[in-house]
């Protein structure tokens, strides 16, 4: 419907004429413009303008146009009769518009007040009796949104923390469900970030570890009782049991589109809380680890002989022994037992038959499992974790008798090894054990974690000590405090120690200066193994001087081969 508009003399009434529809390109019919006086005629000299605008295209046209006033929906609005001017009555209209255009200068005191601009008024009061879905004509004065303000609302969605701002509401939105959709939300975002460990604590605030380094995650960790029901749900009740008890349980969980997890579900302050570390899925190729290859290969494939992989809790001991366990597969034909607690990484068979076996699920113990697995026809055997003497003596009855067995143990370095395989047993048998050991220990790899330089993730440093009959003899005599002098000698082959690793870790750039001296257990020494210095006179074997370039490392530190 299309309105039209009549105005008195002493005010503006706002009244529908009818309901007819006019030609909408037409537009409102305009009452003809009135004669004006001529140009530069001083206000009220000239003769009364009975309006104040005229028709586009008018004798006042070729006056300089005012930009128009904002309309409605297009339609021109209809022309203000005023019977008494303001002192610019006679001004012209603008071209292009039907509608008049608001002087300033003193009020129209018979104006009631809020209808200065009843043109655009009307036009917008018109647009809304049609239903128009079109939006309003921009005022004048205001910018289009062109390409500058998209770039702008795009700058703004990049803004620093948007990431984390969208993981906290994914958190929040997931903890209002129950506590076990929301530890599979903390779950995932771990898989996603590549961290290694969760860390998860009754009411406390939920990390994981990243390259080494612990890092907060949103939210709050369920309390207690909640957690406690997860906990149950996970791993059992046996091992629940076993958690009240000893107030510790170990498991292994596989979740559809995450992977498989391996958790210590322990007590703290009395309440419930567990670390759930990520397993591989695929097991890892010998030659990616940065570790000595050739000489884990040669000591995978041996046929009796007791190696251990050690080193601190994190430090890659299973990812270690699992290369050597899928070299062994893709290379011969072998039946190997593993005894796990819990079973982590699940081998797909190639050329080996691989019986996995869970400690407290398939056997009692590990003692128990080797002394059966002596029955089970087997090649190679690997153990989880030497950690008592029964473990021990099984294992090495095992190498007597003919077979190969692998196995972890929480030690520093090959030294500390020997001495704590010793410190298992009492004094008197002493001499017996180190028999036993020289006789069936073929080779000891322990292996440190550190910060990769200039890029995220970590470098493995290494000590390997080979069974050699050096080496044989002074475990035999009770000389373990010389075993260190002797690899860090490097006169054998087969004998590398962490500071020979660490200085080649150095100069190749993979590791920085500073992280090197922390990981050392000797750094005096390798700093001046890094100026080619050993002890006083004795020169470190390497490259010569020409062919190493002089870089300054941190500190003032020159390398060997300055100036």
């Amino acid at each position: 419907m299309s309105a039209n508009f009549k105005f008195s003399d002493d005010e503006f009434s706002f009244k529908d004429v009818g309901k007819q529809s006019p030609d909408p390109k037409a537009g409102p019919k305009l009452p003809p413009a009135p004669p004006r006086g001529p140009l530069g005629t001083p206000p009220g000299a000239g003769p009364k303008s009975p309006g104040a605008g005229s028709r586009p295209g008018g004798e006042g046209a070729a006056r300089k146009p005012e930009p128009p006033p904002a309309t409605g929906s297009g339609a021109a609005g209809p022309q203000i009769k005023q019977t008494t001017p303001g002192p610019k009555s006679g001004a012209p209209a603008p071209k292009g518009t039907g509608g008049p255009k608001r002087v300033d200068g003193p009020k129209d005191p018979s104006r009631p007040a809020g209808q200065g601009s009843s043109s655009a008024s009307g036009a917008r009061k018109g647009s809304s009796n049609k239903g128009s879905s079109k939006p309003e004509p921009r005022a004048s004065g205001s910018k289009p949104a062109g390409p500058d303000a998209r770039k702008a609302g795009e700058a703004s969605k990049k803004k620093p923390g948007t990431k984390r701002r969208r993981l906290e509401r994914h958190i929040t939105h997931v903890s209002t469900s129950s506590p076990r959709h929301q530890v599979e939300a903390w779950l995932a975002v771990m898989v996603k970030s590549g961290a290694s460990d969760l860390i998860l604590r009754a009411g406390g605030r939920p990390s994981q570890r990243i390259s080494g380094k612990i890092s907060f995650l949103p939210g709050r960790v369920p309390g207690p009782g909640p957690l406690l029901e997860v906990l149950e749900g996970v791993i059992g009740e046996k091992r629940m049991e076993a958690w009240h008890k000893s107030g510790s349980a170990d498991a292994a969980i596989s979740l559809d589109g995450l992977g498989r997890f391996r958790l210590n579900a322990y007590k703290q302050m009395g309440e419930p809380a567990v670390v759930i570390r990520r397993i591989a899925e695929h097991a890892p190729n010998l030659d990616e680890l940065d570790l000595p290859s050739e000489s884990l290969k040669k000591l995978a494939l041996k046929k009796r002989g007791f190696v251990v992989v050690t080193g601190v809790a994190g430090s890659g001991k299973s990812t270690t022994l699992a290369a050597m366990i899928q070299y062994v597969n893709k290379s011969v034909e072998r039946h190997i037992i593993t005894l796990e607690d819990p079973v982590e990484l699940l081998f797909k068979e190639d050329r080996c038959v691989i019986s996995q076996r869970e400690v407290g699920t398939d056997t009692k113990s590990f003692k128990d499992g080797l002394k059966h697995a002596l029955r089970q026809s087997p090649d190679l055997m690997l153990i989880g974790e030497v950690r008592d003497a029964e473990t021990v003596v099984a294992a090495l009855e095992a190498t007597e008798t003919g077979h190969m067995v692998m196995s972890t143990m929480h030690t520093v370095n090959a030294a500390q090894t020997v001495d704590r395989i010793l410190g298992f047993f009492p004094v008197e048998r002493h001499k017996q054990l180190r028999q036993r050991l020289a006789d069936n220990l073929v080779g000891v790899l322990s292996q440190r974690l550190v910060p990769r330089r200039g890029e995220p993730g970590l470098v493995p440093a290494f000590e390997l000590m080979i069974s050699t009959p050096h080496i044989r003899e002074l475990i035999e005599e009770g000389k373990t405090s010389e075993l260190a002098r002797v690899i860090e000698s490097g006169t054998e082959p087969g004998l590398v120690s962490f500071n020979e690793c660490l200085r080649g870790l150095v100069e190749g750039h993979m590791i920085e200066l500073n992280d090197a001296l922390a990981t050392s257990d000797r750094p005096d020494e390798l700093l001046l193994a890094l100026r080619g210095i050993r002890g006083s006179k004795e020169r470190v074997k390497g490259p010569k001087p020409s062919q190493v370039k002089a870089e300054p490392g941190p500190d003032g530190l020159r390398m060997a081969g300055g100036e």
